[in-house]
Formats: C-alpha cells, sequence, structure tokens
C-alpha cells in the first residue's frame, strides 16, 4: 500500500470562486431582465442591454459552470484515480489564469470589445490566454490519469477526456482570426461558411462544456450521495460513446430555414433527433440509480438537487430534438421559447447539480455537518418555483409571439404588421420572469450563506490522507469473460484518440465542403463589398451589441416576406465578417433595413427610440452622436480584409480614410436637411452606423416592406 494525500484546496478554490461568480453572472442576468421591462435602467454606454447581454452569458457559462466543472473534475478525479493531482503548480497556474480571463471579459464585455459570436464573444488575446490555461489544466489533468495507481478509468472519466478534447477542437476552429487591432479581428470564414461555424462551435460548447462534464459529475457524485452504484454500466457505455459521436453534428439545427445549404440543415435535424436516444439513456441511468433510495430523496436536500437536475436534463434534451423538428422550429426560432428551453437547461441542469455536489462536498472537506438542512430545503425550494415562474411564463411569451406573427386578416393582410404590438404583448410575462430570476436569485443567496456557516463551524482538511495498493501494470490483457470495454479503459490515450476521431468526423463533413466547394454559396453579381465608412458602422453595431436584439435573416416564409421583404440569399453574406444573423428577435429583423427610412429617422430613432417608436423598450444611445470615429482604424481593416480576399482595389486602404469622411460628409449633411438640430456630426459614431444600416439589404433588387 502506497501512501498518499487528495488536494482539497484546490477543489475549495474553485468551489468558492463558483458560488461568487454564479451570483455575479445571476445578478447581471436579473438587471437585464428588469431592463425589457424598464428601459431606463439602460445606463449607456457601458451598462446597456447589448453589451451587459455577453456579461451575463459569459459570466454564468463560464465562470460559474466553468469554476463547477473544475472543483468536481480535480475532487472526483483524485478520487478515481487513486492519485495527488499531478501538479499543485499546474493546478494554481490554472485557477488563477481562468479567474484572470473572467476578470477580463468583465471588463471588455462592458466596454463594447466583442466578436459578437454567441459564447465565443471574447476578443482574440483572450481566446490565446484560454487556450493556454486549457493546454495547462489538459496536462496536469492527463499527468494525473498516466500516473495513477487506479488501473481502469471510470465513466466520469470518459467524459472529462472528451470534454477537453473537444472543447479544444471548438476553441481553435472557432477562434480562426486575424487580429485589426489589439480589440477587434475578423474571422477566417465569411457570411454562411462563418453561420455554420458558429453554431457547430455554439451547440457543441453547450454539448461539451454544460452537458458533458456535468455528466461525468453527475456519474461520480449521485452515486456517492446515493451511496449506491450507478444503475447500468453498460448502458454507461452506450451513452458515452453515442453522445459524443452524434451531438457534434447537431449544430445546424439553429440555422434551419435560413439560408444555409439544405443539406446541411437536414443532418442537423437528423442527428438532433437521434440524440435524444443517448440524452435519455444517460438521464435514465442517473435516476435509476436512485431506485430504492426514493425515501432518501425526500430527506436530504443534496438528493433533491441532483434529481431536479438530471429531470431538467432530460427535459432539456427532449425539447431540443423537438425544437429541430423543421416545422416546430419554424414557430419556435426567435422567439423567447428558445430563452425559456435554455434557462431549463442552465438553471435546472447546471445551476442545481452544482449547488448539490456543493452542499455534498462542503461538510466533507470541512469536516462538519451542513450548518442547515432547513435552509438547504428553503434553497431547493425557492430556487425550484424560481425556475418554474421564470420559465412557463417565457415559454407563453415565445408561442404569443410567433402567433402574432404568423396571423393574417381575412383580407390577408398582417393582422399585427407593427412589430412593436407583439412586443407589448408579453411584457407581462417578461414582468413575471424577474420574479422567477429573483426567487432563484434568493436562493443562491441563501446557498451561499448555507456555505459559508458551514465553512465557519468546520475545520478544513487541506490534505486529506488517503492509501491505495500500486499500480502493477499500465496495459494488463483482457481476462477471460471480462467486458470488452475494459481495454480501452485501461488506455487513456487511446481513449482521447477515439474520442477525437469521433468528434471530428461530424466537423469535417459539414464544415469542409462549405468551406472548399464555391457552388455552396452562389454568387451575386451586384453584391459589393462594404465601404469603409459602413464598415465602421458595422463595427459600432457589434460594439452596442445590437445582434442580441435584432437578426438579419429573413426566412422564406409569408408572414417574414410580407413584414420584412425579399427573403435572404446566401450570396448576399459574402463579405460579412463575422455573419450577424442573430437568434431572437426582441425587435424587428433588420436585413432589409436600408433605404426603408430617412436618415433622420435612424438618428431620432437612436438618440430617443420612443420619439420614433412610442412604446418602444429598445435601450437609448445618445453618447454615439458624441463619440469620435476613430478614422485610424480603417486602414487596418481594409487590409486584414484584403488579405482575406475581400476584392477592395489594390492601395485602397491609403484612400479608405478620405472616402469614409466623404460619406459621413455626405450624411451629415442630409441630416441637417432633413430637419436634426445637432452640429458638427460628420465624424461621431451615429453617423457611421447609419451607413451601414442604410446599406442593409440593397445590394439586390427586391420589392421593399
Amino acid at each position: 500500500m502506497e501512501k498518499f494525500n487528495y488536494d482539497n484546496k484546490i477543489t475549495r478554490a474553485f468551489g468558492v470562486a463558483a458560488f461568487v461568480w454564479g451570483m455575479v453572472g445571476m445578478l447581471v442576468g436579473l438587471i437585464l431582465a428588469f431592463q425589457l421591462i424598464y428601459p431606463n435602467l439602460n445606463f449607456g454606454p457601458w451598462l446597456t442591454f447589448g453589451r451587459l447581454r455577453p456579461l451575463h452569458t459569459n459570466a454564468v457559462i463560464f465562470a460559474f459552470v466553468g469554476n463547477g466543472i473544475f472543483m468536481g473534475v480535480y475532487y472526483s478525479l483524485q478520487r478515481l484515480l487513486k492519485a495527488r493531482i499531478w501538479s499543485d503548480k499546474l493546478s494554481w497556474i490554472h485557477f488563477y489564469g481562468w479567474q484572470i480571463i473572467i476578470l477580463c471579459a468583465a471588463y471588455t464585455l462592458p466596454m463594447g470589445m466583442t466578436t459578437s459570436s454567441e459564447y465565443a464573444e471574447l476578443i482574440w488575446p483572450i481566446d490565446l490566454l484560454i487556450t493556454l490555461v486549457w493546454v495547462v489544466f489538459g496536462i496536469n489533468m492527463f499527468g494525473t490519469i498516466l500516473t495513477r495507481r487506479e488501473h481502469h478509468l471510470y465513466v466520469a472519466i470518459w467524459f472529462y477526456i472528451a470534454t477537453w478534447v473537444t472543447v479544444a477542437v471548438l476553441h481553435i476552429v472557432r477562434s480562426l482570426e486575424i487580429p485589426v487591432s489589439f480589440t477587434e479581428s475578423y474571422p477566417v470564414f465569411t457570411g454562411v461558411q462563418d453561420a455554420l461555424v458558429q453554431w457547430w462551435y455554439g451547440h457543441n460548447a453547450v454539448a461539451f462544456f454544460l452537458t458533458t462534464p456535468y455528466l461525468g459529475m453527475m456519474y461520480y457524485f449521485l452515486p456517492k450521495a446515493a451511496n449506491r452504484p450507478v444503475f447500468s454500466y453498460k448502458l454507461s457505455i452506450i451513452h458515452f460513446w453515442a453522445l459524443i459521436f452524434i451531438y457534434i453534428w447537431a449544430g445546424p439545427h439553429h440555422l434551419l430555414y435560413t439560408s444555409l445549404p439544405d443539406w446541411v440543415q437536414s443532418l442537423g435535424t437528423v442527428f438532433s433527433i437521434m440524440l435524444l436516444a443517448p440524452s435519455w439513456g444517460g438521464m435514465l441511468n442517473g435516476l435509476l440509480t436512485l431506485r430504492g433510495a426514493w425515501d432518501r430523496v425526500q430527506q436530504d436536500p443534496v438528493l433533491k438537487f441532483m434529481v431536479v437536475a438530471v429531470t431538467a436534463y432530460g427535459m432539456a434534451t427532449f425539447e431540443g430534438p423537438m425544437l429541430s423538428i423543421k416545422s416546430v422550429n419554424a414557430i419556435s426560432h426567435f422567439t423567447d421559447w428558445t430563452i425559456a428551453h435554455v434557462h431549463v437547461g442552465a438553471l435546472g441542469w447546471n445551476g442545481f447539480l452544482t449547488f448539490g455536489v456543493l452542499y455534498w462536498l462542503w461538510p466533507r472537506m470541512y469536516r462538519t455537518q451542513l450548518y442547515s438542512v432547513k435552509l438547504a430545503n428553503a434553497h431547493f425550494w425557492v430556487g425550484t418555483i424560481g425556475i418554474l415562474v421564470y420559465a412557463v411564463p417565457l415559454y407563453w411569451a415565445g408561442w404569443t409571439q410567433a402567433l402574432m406573427w404568423k396571423e393574417f386578416t381575412p383580407e390577408g393582410t398582417l393582422a399585427w404588421g407593427n412589430f412593436l404590438d407583439t412586443v407589448k404583448q408579453i411584457l407581462p410575462m417578461y414582468a413575471m420572469r424577474t420574479v422567477g430570476g429573483s426567487l432563484y436569485f434568493i436562493g443562491t443567496i441563501i446557498g451561499v450563506y448555507n456555505l459559508v456557516k458551514t465553512a465557519q463551524q468546520g475545520s478544513f482538511l487541506a490534505d486529506e490522507a488517503a492509501e491505495a495498493p500500486a499500480r502493477i501494470s499500465k496495459n494488463t490483457p483482457l481476462v477471460a469473460g471480462e467486458h470488452w470495454h475494459r481495454w480501452i479503459e485501461s488506455r487513456p490515450l487511446q481513449m482521447l484518440l477515439w474520442s477525437t476521431i469521433l468528434i471530428a468526423i461530424g466537423g469535417i463533413i459539414q464544415i469542409v465542403p462549405m468551406v472548399f466547394i464555391e457552388s455552396q454559396i452562389p454568387k451575386i453579381s451586384t453584391v459589393k463589398p462594404y465601404t469603409p465608412l459602413e464598415l465602421t458602422g458595422r463595427s459600432i453595431y457589434i460594439q452596442e451589441g445590437c445582434v442580441g436584439c435584432h437578426s438579419q435573416q429573413i426566412r422564406p416564409f409569408r408572414d417574414e416576406t410580407e413584414r420584412y421583404g425579399e427573403y435572404s440569399k446566401s450570396g448576399e453574406y459574402i463579405y460579412d465578417r463575422p455573419f450577424l444573423w442573430g437568434s431572437k428577435r426582441t425587435g424587428p429583423d433588420l436585413w432589409r433595413e436600408g433605404a426603408k427610412y430617412p436618415d433622420s429617422w435612424h438618428y431620432n430613432h437612436m438618440i430617443e427610440p420612443t420619439s420614433m417608436s412610442p412604446g418602444s423598450i429598445m435601450p437609448a444611445y445618445p453618447h454615439l452622436s458624441e463619440q469620435v470615429i476613430i478614422w485610424g482604424d480603417i486602414p487596418s481593416k481594409i487590409k486584414v480584409l484584403q488579405q482575406l480576399g475581400t476584392p477592395y482595389p489594390k492601395g485602397f486602404d491609403r484612400e479608405a480614410i478620405a472616402d469614409a469622411q466623404n460619406q459621413a460628409r455626405g450624411i451629415a449633411k442630409k441630416l441637417a436637411e432633413e430637419g436634426v438640430q445637432d452640429t458638427n456630426l460628420e465624424d461621431k459614431e451615429i453617423v457611421a452606423l447609419i451607413a451601414y444600416l442604410q446599406r442593409l439589404g440593397t445590394d439586390i433588387k427586391v420589392k421593399n416592406k
């Protein structure tokens, strides 16, 4: 027997970070919910909805859930492998590096430094830091696996391995970009290609950051908390391999009925529906582990949190495939139905499993009893009611939006021609959402208080003594009658290799043809690159997070073409880096916005939205009429875009500033002629934004609505 110590300090550090950042992320989300019903709570320019929304998603996903993942991995990995984490130094480099990434995000996103890509909004220097920290984590994890005392790898470790390699691949491909400056870059993919790569990344960031590591934690902590073995070893094998192979194909279901080629959309739908089987296999494996222990579930708050978490996972992974069916997606997409769906997973699956693990870990690391079981139960019920009160009104809002958008009068005209009428109808549901979010946040505060008091009454065990037999052989052959999967369980590098191959297949088959076969994106001769001023306006549009509420993709439905104009063509986006199709319509689609209104309408709408659209919940952007355009950035943008294939004339970068200033003077003059009293606008950001908006969708001749 060999004696050694488990490192609890790193587990505690990530645990503390998880509940601290969890409170921050949830608070920002609560502010956003209130901003949608009280627009005056948008305090520009740094605290507007458009800038805070990516801060909320990043804080919840990468700060709260990310730290929760590392907490669970570092604790369970040591015990499953019968070994201390390979390097204490790397553990702390990982911890502090991850917190620095979070702090950088907390600064850059409210400052408007963003790529606009969902779940990948962070600018390129932070992307590089993420890569370095993820490599450190991988070295430390595999170093521990390769020096383990336990021969076979338990199921939780399979999910940790798949998580590490897939997130690495996703991050690298999504981050292929050329810097323009220290805070801005252009992706190598463009238009429809960028949309496919983004949702290949975005969907699988949910799959392999919010799902697979938490499944690994479920397979370790749920049996531990229940003191029962996992229901089925064979089912866990099927669950793992089927899940990681199928999941990677499902991204295109975010782009149904868009300009993406039909064959890619169909692949996304087929594999999304197939995904139901392994997902529910995992859910049932978790719930059936508790067979015969339901009396304990009624008494133990840890098990209550875990049962609701696994159930929420099952509900979210049932709803996801259903939303991937085209007829359902035609109703759900761009509505609050999607927001409700996402939050059932985030609040129920990730949030509640994190709380359950924290409640199980803290008394053990502090060698005491949980401070208050009553408070833990209160947290559970307040949080559960909060999830329901949050999600149900948003489902109702989503159905209301879809029905109103698609409703026609007997005469054949849109029943709700003014998009704002549909927004006003769902404000009560938005108000209810704030109640649900507040309840969930209050429950989190109760939980944090309970954990702090538990720590205060106990004594922390930093280095937990353990002993295990020395490992005799690294490659023991299969014993007669032993399950075939035992062979690969004893070979982590082979498991890494096969996991990489399986997750690469779907991405290669979907992405490579879109990038290298020109016929996938038919060209339109009238589509030209953006002018330098329009490029600048596009950067401002991205900076302000407008894509969070507005889409730029008109689907081929009668109601959309009647309301917005001709449906979108893939060839119209060949110079769009990044693509800006959007995922949610809190405001109307903007793709045919160009030449629809005079410049003065856009000016007044940005300065005070309600002056043009009474009852609007859009934030005001008066700072755009004060902030000066940074002309010096334009030549760098032109040069990078030329490297990426945008056909600007040779030497155009030297003429670009003069071209932009000339167009800006023309718009400023037109604003003055249309009665705008503000003077000296020719060098202000609002002029560039107007130039961009007036360009949208005008490269082809269409009947504008």
